[in-house]
């Protein structure tokens, strides 16, 4: 018999080694290998043939017929968005995020909210004791909901104990890195263990036809705990994001095989759980009774839904020879010394001798390319002093040429922009009339600034 290997995997992104590294040599992050401790290789040529021993799969045509998945609707309109229109039967979803986030909370409201419309719902918590997530429930209201709640973090026994006729409609496991499975040698969280606990559990979601939903944590860098294969594993992957010192929360789908990316859910934390953000620009803008330097409205776009937010920009003028800053929240960094250089080389503005800070209100985070020319707009403003109008946005694209570009979605931007009372857009020349909204087009960036100047 041949003698098993040991293999080392990246945490970051699954490669395989034969042996430890200080860095991975795929993704070159830093002591990101660990030991599979429950994996054995065995070499090629000590395998069975590989054409026999097996059975012929069954082949179909693309022309097959095939009916539509059925989804449970949670009823809470911004989850059912993100997911696409809800759970659905016999799939895996992953959720994570930050520590205190909100993700055991809105789970546990998703999971009392389809219990009372009476489908099968299991919650097991291998963080917490039952009783805990008892006094959790009572404080948002849900005591009565008629959830199957149990502590464990046994794979084996949660199988066997839904494995029979009493397989629900929903499980939800909180979360993955505490479960186990006694085939797989080494302690709860590590590679092997979250890789082959998400393994089995979603294998009985597909032969049981059971929505399974798992929750994972997060690294300090904001990405999902535990192997990269597992994100490949499930059907969707959602991102719950937000700071604590803010009362929003937005969900993200990273991934989904039964609908969209990069659809979003805006929710509200509030002393009875999370509620429902149906207008989220309503989060992102500050009162604008008054104009102000430095501030601009831009249209931003989440997936198919458009939210407004505050861009705001404050230039510092410094004596000759010291060094200006370069603050950013919210936007790329890189890409204002790229909007500062066009600036500055296509437009003749001096902004070498000043500090410049730039934020997006509210801790939205933007990566919109359209967000280009809102941001040039607030920085020719704060350095002029010349407010841009209260009643106005900003959308497009600046290339390195000067040219303002097109940007997708321009008539979603301008609808929802009208609906919330503002008459005017500064956008590229290519984009098509605004309806009720008076649409000044622009070329180049040159252009733009003579009209932000008053030239």
């Amino acid at each position: 018999m041949a003698k098993p290997q040991k293999r080392y995997v990246c945490q970051q992104c699954g490669s395989v080694s034969s042996k430890w590294a200080g860095q991975c040599a795929d993704c070159g992050d830093w002591n990101t290998l660990v030991e599979d401790a429950g994996a054995v290789v065995t070499p090629f040529s000590a395998r069975h043939n590989l054409q026999s021993g097996g059975r012929p799969i069954l082949l179909s045509g693309l022309d097959t017929a095939i009916a539509l998945p059925d989804r449970l609707k949670t009823d809470i309109a911004e989850l059912d968005r993100a997911l696409g229109g809800g759970f659905v039967e016999g799939s895996a979803t992953l959720i994570g995020g930050d520590p205190g986030i909100g993700k055991s909370t809105l789970l546990l409201q998703a999971a009392a909210k389809l219990a009372l419309a009476g489908k099968s719902v299991a919650y097991v918590s291998g963080e917490e004791a039952a009783d805990q997530v008892r006094l959790r429930a009572r404080r948002l209201g849900l005591g009565n909901a008629p959830v199957q709640l149990a502590a464990a973090t046994s794979v084996r026994d949660i199988l066997t104990t839904f494995g029979g006729s009493s397989a629900p409609d929903l499980l939800i496991i909180d979360s993955i890195q505490t479960m186990h499975s006694d085939l797989i040698e080494g302690a709860p969280g590590t590679v092997s263990q979250v890789r082959a606990s998400s393994g089995e559990l979603i294998r009985f979601a597909k032969e049981r036809g059971t929505a399974v939903v798992l929750v994972g944590h997060v690294t300090k860098d904001g990405s999902i705990a535990g192997p990269r294969v597992l994100e490949h594993m499930v059907d969707t992957v959602l991102a719950f994001e937000g700071e604590r010192s803010h009362q929003y929360r937005i969900l993200r789908a990273v991934k989904n095989r039964f609908g969209g990316t990069d659809e979003i859910g805006v929710f509200a934390m509030e002393s009875e759980g999370l509620s429902e953000v149906s207008n989220p620009s309503s989060l992102f803008l500050t009162s604008r009774d008054e104009n102000v330097t430095g501030t601009v409205v831009f249209p931003a776009l989440e997936g198919t839904r458009p939210v407004l937010v505050e861009v705001q920009a404050l230039t510092v003028r410094l004596a000759s020879g010291a060094t200006p800053r370069r603050a950013v929240v919210g936007w790329d960094s890189g890409r204002l010394a790229m909007i500062l250089a066009v600036l500055e080389a296509r437009c003749g503005l001096a902004f070498a001798t000043a500090e410049v800070y730039l934020n997006i209100a509210g801790g939205y985070r933007v990566t919109d390319p359209a967000a280009d020319l809102a941001v040039a707009a607030a920085l020719v403003s704060a350095l002029s002093e010349r407010p841009v109008p209260s009643d106005a946005i900003v959308f497009g694209e600046i290339a390195l040429s000067g040219e303002v570009r097109p940007v997708a979605h321009g008539a979603l931007r301008l609808k929802e922009a009208g609906k919330l009372g503002f008459s005017r857009a500064l956008a590229p020349a290519s984009q098509a009339e605004g309806g009720a909204i008076k649409l000044s087009g622009f070329k180049d960036l040159p252009r733009f600034v003579d009209y932000m100047l008053g030239r």
